[in-house]
């Protein structure tokens, strides 16, 4: 049995982002590591994309109410 392992370039894939925008993020710890080279599981990913809060979450600038203030 052989398990399938995702690069940082898959990882990237999988998630609709490019992999300097990957790199930015915290990255669960992987799975296995040859080298340098870091695999996660698809598992891993999924799980952990999953519990990532969601756009715009944790600040900003407030937005108008109706009457413009």
């Amino acid at each position: 049995m052989t398990t399938e392992y995702l690069g940082v370039k898959q990882v990237a894939e999988r998630l609709g982002i490019t992999q300097g925008a990957l790199l930015s993020l915290n990255l669960p710890a992987p799975d296995a590591t040859i080298g340098r080279t870091r695999g996660w599981k698809p598992e891993t990913i999924d799980q952990w994309n999953a519990s990532r809060p969601g756009r715009g979450v944790g600040g900003g600038r407030p937005r108008k109410d109706k009457t413009g203030r």
